[in-house]
């Protein structure tokens, strides 16, 4: 990932030569604090949140070429991947109440119960 490219796309390409003197690459990116957004010349708090924000998009959804700055495709061996998103499933929950089934219930053995209601 070119850090340029990067700032000109947040519209904050004012801050391309501090990044620059700075040594600031794509490795780096991802570790920036607002502490370190200060000494870069980032006075703006408005800036700084969008950084922040930007900075901590990176850290969720690196591009492919954003975690190896030498544009190699994939993570680097031995390290972890991220967490897969949470699959969300559709549930339907069927409550009945057959005619005298809870009264039964109460004066029944929970098992014999589940026999009984399992005939039907």
């Amino acid at each position: 990932m070119d850090v340029a490219t990067w700032l000109h796309g947040l519209g904050l390409e004012q801050y391309e030569q501090a990044f620059r003197e700075n040594d600031i690459d794509a490795e780096v990116l991802t570790d920036l604090t607002a502490e370190d957004l200060i000494g870069l010349g980032v006075t703006s708090i408005d800036h700084r949140r969008k950084f922040l924000a930007a900075i901590a998009a990176l850290r969720v959804d690196p591009s492919p070429q954003a975690g190896s700055p030498k544009g190699e495709s994939g993570p680097p061996s031995g390290s972890a991947l991220p967490p897969p998103m949470a699959e969300r499933r559709q549930i339907t929950v069927l409550f009945y109440d057959l005619v005298g089934s809870t009264a039964l219930a109460t004066r029944q053995d929970p098992e014999d119960v589940r026999e009984a209601l399992s005939a039907f």
